[in-house]
């Protein structure tokens, strides 16, 4: 039976967790609080505190798996070279790390994953560079578009008096669903070595999608700014989609219904 390791347990964590311990693995997850750690046995996990910005010896016992899905919020290259340093001196083959499409450019373009020279300064290009050289292991990147669905409803995304800019470009957002299929499916595939950028089908103006999303919760409609007509990438999904065979749960954003999935 494989085991599988899930660094960070939160909002995409712990559901991913709960799906794969249903679909047989042995899942081991980790958190950087004490106190969740009665919540990661009650799914069936085996619990980990694990903190990478002061790694501690019990790391190699959560590295005792045949897989790592990183998905956890730092950005801290030191941290993670010290982390891959761990990783390489582990019994992991194959790791997953959910990266983000901010790592490139807000220009007016449909970006793939071969477009390189419209990568930003950003510091997850140094971290995914630093997984993708880790020795021996075979490190697929998984970049997400912005995460929507059940707590994260993008009716609730902007406060009062928050002015959202650029109101004409599209939006590139996946539903967590979404993100539970794709990465089930790449370990499922073994598709191993690989980036992918992941977001649904249809790219809405954010003028149009969170107007629609206010409206679900009867809040008052976002305040919308002026529209640079440089600025407004639009991310291809169709690697994802060729590649792995993928159809979206969620293809378009439009038709998402929110309010049942809170």
């Amino acid at each position: 039976m494989k085991t599988i390791s899930i660094l960070g347990s939160g909002w995409l964590g712990l559901p991913l967790a709960r799906h794969f311990v249903t679909a047989g693995f042995l899942v081991k997850a980790s958190t950087t609080s004490e106190n969740r750690i009665a919540e990661l046995k009650s799914i069936g996990v085996a619990p980990f505190v694990v903190n990478i910005e002061s790694l501690t010896g019990n790391v190699r016992d959560f590295l005792r798996a045949d897989i790592l899905i990183i998905n956890i919020t730092s950005k801290n290259v030191a941290a993670f070279r010290r982390l891959a340093d761990e990783i390489e001196g582990s019994e992991i083959e194959n790791v997953i790390f959910v990266s983000s499409t901010s790592v490139y450019q807000n220009i007016r373009k449909i970006i793939t994953e071969s477009d390189t020279e419209c990568f930003s300064q950003s510091p997850l290009l140094e971290i995914e560079q630093l997984l993708k050289c880790c020795k021996g292991i075979r490190t697929t990147i998984v970049r997400f578009g912005g995460l929507i669905g059940y707590s994260r409803h993008p009716g609730r995304f902007f406060s009062p008096g928050r002015i959202v800019q650029n109101p004409d470009a599209p939006v590139n957002l996946i539903h967590r669903d979404d993100c539970i299929g794709i990465i089930s499916q790449i370990v499922e595939q073994q598709f191993w070595g690989e980036v992918v950028n992941c977001c649904a089908d249809t790219h809405p103006t954010k003028r149009e999608f969170y107007s629609r999303a206010a409206k679900s919760l009867d809040s008052t409609l976002p305040t919308f700014g002026e529209s640079d007509p440089e600025a407004g990438k639009l991310i291809s999904n169709q690697k994802v989609k060729r590649l792995l065979n993928y159809e979206f749960k969620h293809p378009d954003l439009m038709k998402i219904k929110f309010e049942e999935s809170i």
